[in-house]
């Protein structure tokens, strides 16, 4: 480190070194799913886990369906609940993913924020 960083960090208050310490080691894929699950938006990414847990059993059990049912129509018919069980699966996810990224951008943000205080 550098005169410049070290005064930096001198200036910092004991929280913001605190938080900035935690921002320092990356945090792994599962540090990162783990971390969705606190904040004000955690009983929606609850939610949003179980309804994906949900979609997941349904589309299991439609291709199960599709594939012992007798009949074209019938067939075609679980073959488009699979196939909207599986989309919805894919969406839930992808809101997952979108924001575990949302997570990491702000402690970026705020690191260096802290920086530059």
């Amino acid at each position: 480190m550098t005169q410049f960083d070290e005064s930096l960090r001198d200036a910092l208050s004991a929280d913001d070194k605190d938080f900035l310490s935690t921002l320092e080691n990356d945090q792994g894929m599962f540090e990162q799913m783990g971390a969705t699950f606190v904040g004000p938006m955690k009983y929606w990414t609850a939610f949003a886990f179980v309804l994906s847990l949900i979609f997941f059993g349904l589309t299991i059990y439609c291709f199960y369906q599709m594939a012992t049912v007798e009949g074209d129509r019938a067939a075609l018919m679980w073959f488009a609940g699979f196939i909207w069980s599986a989309i919805a699966v894919a969406a839930i996810k992808i809101w997952f993913w979108l924001r575990m990224n949302h997570l990491a951008t702000l402690r970026e943000l705020k690191k260096i924020e802290l920086m530059l205080a």
